[in-house]
């Protein structure tokens, strides 16, 4: 390295793997101090959503191109990915804003279709969008639109018998929300569905690699009712939704929390075929892609199958599956491949198919 060199941003800092994570914390955390004690969910955690005083809070910022594809668009998505990183901590989400960045240019039919979906994704979940921000920006120096919200949710009135359910046997918790740091091994992974189905709608959409799979659409979706169908069974000690890295991320992320390893039953990972043909033919680890209406939740070992249950009585959650456990057996992530074989699951470089979401 010369002396006058100096390392830039680049694309893999927002993907979603390995350069991502390195960035945040190399670049990011040490930058902003934490304060006040009694934030239970702290940046430090790099959760979904910072937990303060009872509320929950996120924000995202989205950039998906094309911002209309096959079951959404850039709106639907971003009240859906909104609401679903609020759902994931454990609180039921109930206001977020919208902040728009447009390209001079763009025309008005297309921002109030976007809008209008945005709204439509909102009532669906049963939140308001109460307040926003609107940018334009010169033609040419942006890519038509980008829109950021960010929401907050009250703790969900489930979370506390949920959570009461986990500890019967006198087993301690680490946090009163749902944390990887209550992860314990024994405990069972739950997928709520096919997955990758977003990252493959977004590409074929694209028309860039000559895919034509028919039947391809995004699964974005607010997952709020679902996620409080499994609070009300009991058992769900974590929770998170698989969105850039996908799967592989995720679990990563979690075995770096609890230092726990686990196993994942590769003929158990539901994949629909028109997901698992365009993998194929690309060259793409399923795990990998990213998914919007998806959630990976952690229940104990006693609460899986009646959790698997009540998130199948939901057409969100119809194709549920469990797909492996928490185990003390492996220091990382493990498949075992469907005929028989063990591979470690490596934290992904990066997302294999940029600007998703």
């Amino acid at each position: 390295m010369t002396k006058n060199h100096e390392e830039h941003v680049g694309i893999l800092h927002g993907g979603g793997g390995v350069y991502m994570h390195k960035f945040i914390k190399e670049h990011i955390l040490p930058n902003f101090r934490s304060r006040r004690r009694f934030i239970e969910i702290p940046l430090k955690l790099l959760a979904d959503s910072a937990v303060i005083e009872e509320i929950a809070f996120t924000t995202d910022s989205y950039t998906v191109k094309p911002i209309f594809f096959p079951g959404g668009d850039i709106g639907s998505l971003s009240v859906s990915g909104t609401i679903n990183d609020l759902a994931v901590i454990g609180s039921e989400p109930i206001a977020i804003s919208c902040a728009l960045v447009i390209e001079e240019g763009f025309p008005l039919s297309k921002l109030d279709r976007i809008l209008k979906s945005m709204d439509t994704a909102a009532e669906e979940a049963g939140v308001e969008i109460i307040t926003g921000d609107t940018k334009v920006i010169q033609r040419g120096k942006l890519d038509e639109l980008i829109i950021n919200t960010a929401g907050i949710g009250k703790r969900n009135k489930l979370l506390d018998e949920n959570l009461k359910h986990v500890s019967r046997d006198g087993r301690s918790l680490k946090s009163r929300w749902l944390d990887p740091r209550n992860i314990r091994p024994g405990d069972k992974i739950i997928v709520s569905g096919p997955i990758g189905e977003h990252a493959i709608a977004v590409m074929v959409a694209r028309g860039e690699l000559g895919l034509e799979i028919s039947g391809i659409k995004s699964d974005a979706a607010p997952l709020n009712g679902l996620m409080s169908k499994a609070l009300e069974v009991g058992g769900v000690v974590a929770a998170k939704d698989p969105t850039r890295g996908g799967v592989a991320s995720l679990l990563n992320e979690w075995n770096e929390t609890t230092g726990i390893g686990m196993i994942i039953y590769e003929e158990k990972i539901p994949v629909s075929d028109e997901v698992q043909t365009a993998s194929e033919i690309l060259g793409i680890d399923p795990l990998e892609l990213a998914n919007e209406g998806k959630v990976v939740l952690a229940v104990t070992a006693e609460s899986a199958e009646e959790v698997l249950s009540a998130l199948r009585s939901d057409p969100l959650g119809r194709e549920a599956e469990i797909v492996g456990e928490f185990t003390a057996d492996f220091d990382g992530v493990v498949v075992k491949t469907e005929i028989g074989g063990l591979r470690y699951l490596p934290m992904p470089i990066g997302d294999p198919v940029p600007r998703i979401c």
